[in-house]
């Protein structure tokens, strides 16, 4: 027996936003003062550390449930499942539904809930929760989704990212170019095959790390109000990264049985591009091995950062052969892993 993803889907908004669309932004510092540099500079020092040069928004009239749907549907065709026989259905995100223009978070009903109501599914045995834990929801509902099927309660189950960072950002924030949207999504089943999911590691930070990703108002004084947007301390989740993350990456891929040499790919969170990469040659200096070139999928150049879907969007990519120089094969061992707000940080081992 062998707990394995058997479908995939992603939904990438079509709407572009470019790095020059932010030269006519107004940034301010924390403390509300203007930078005293040019827009110009502040663009090309972002671009240098996070690699990002364009990002997906959604369209207006698309919410968050509606990335997570149309990705849905997708995984559920390419697992040519009936979705009436799903167990659960389990969405990782941070804010549920909100609308264009608004920054208002609406989780009631549960996006999961109005996922189960898009897809038509009757059967009322079908349970749709919502999980949110920042950044690394979508692996946390797999590695649930595997209790679940190994408690012998499920046997089928769907599992969603999806997020609509645009609407919730601080457009007098420089962090706000590295938000974007998206949806994947994931369906994960009991199978007579070998590999599947073979070790997996969670942990959560709360002492001094609790608030390094939080809801607070503009950084605009004329605006300092008690609207809510996504901030983090940047250079503390940089630093908390990697000093946490490349451990916790150790113990999952120790637990698995293999050797450094049979790992294949990394799908680690589109967080930061520069940081990413520090973060995978720290995991190779624990086994004294250098990072082999071809080992890190990345595609936060043209996706930006959409949180809790950028591991599944970047593994249905590279499984579907849709990301260029990179591929996978039948029996390669691979590692998903993530951080983000809590501060939480997961990792699972897992063979093709």
């Amino acid at each position: 027996m062998a707990i394995k993803i058997t479908g995939t889907g992603c939904y990438i908004p079509e709407n572009i936003t470019s790095n020059q669309d932010f030269l006519q932004h107004e940034f301010y510092q924390a403390d509300g003062t203007p930078f005293s540099i040019a827009n110009e500079s502040i663009i090309e020092k972002f671009q240098s550390i996070t690699g990002i040069a364009e990002r997906k928004y959604a369209k207006n009239h698309h919410n968050t449930s509606d990335l997570a749907n149309f990705a849905a549907e997708r995984a559920i065709d390419d697992a040519s499942i009936d979705p009436e026989q799903l167990d659960y259905i389990i969405v990782g995100h941070n804010f549920g539904d909100v609308s264009h223009g608004h920054t208002h978070s609406d989780m009631l009903p549960a996006v999961a809930a109005r996922v189960k109501h898009k897809l038509g599914i009757q059967n009322p045995n079908c349970v749709a929760y919502d999980l949110i834990f920042g950044c690394p929801g979508w692996l946390e509902g797999v590695i649930q989704a595997q209790a679940f099927i190994k408690s012998g309660i499920a046997k089928r189950c769907l599992v969603i990212g999806a997020e609509t960072l645009s609407r919730v950002v601080d457009h007098n924030d420089r962090d706000s170019m590295i938000f974007a949207d998206g949806a994947g999504a994931t369906i994960i089943e009991d199978t007579d095959e070998d590999g599947g999911l073979l070790s997996h590691r969670t942990a959560t930070y709360t002492i001094d790390e609790t608030y390094y990703i939080y809801a607070g108002g503009s950084y605009c004084n004329p605006k300092n109000n008690n609207t809510p947007y996504i901030k983090m301390e940047g250079r503390k989740v940089y630093e908390f990264a990697l000093s946490h993350v490349p451990l916790a990456m150790k113990d999952c891929f120790d637990a698995s049985g293999y050797q450094i040499e049979d790992l294949k790919k990394v799908f680690i969170h589109q967080a930061n591009e520069k940081m990413d990469e520090a973060i995978l040659k720290r995991f190779y200096r624990l086994y004294r091995a250098q990072m082999p070139a071809g080992v890190l999928p990345m595609n936060i150049q043209t996706y930006g950062n959409s949180s809790v879907a950028t591991v599944p969007t970047l593994f249905d990519l590279v499984r579907k052969n849709q990301l260029k120089d990179h591929k996978l094969n039948k029996g390669d061992v691979v590692m998903f892993a993530s951080v983000g707000a809590g501060m939480n940080i997961n990792a699972v081992t897992y063979q093709i």
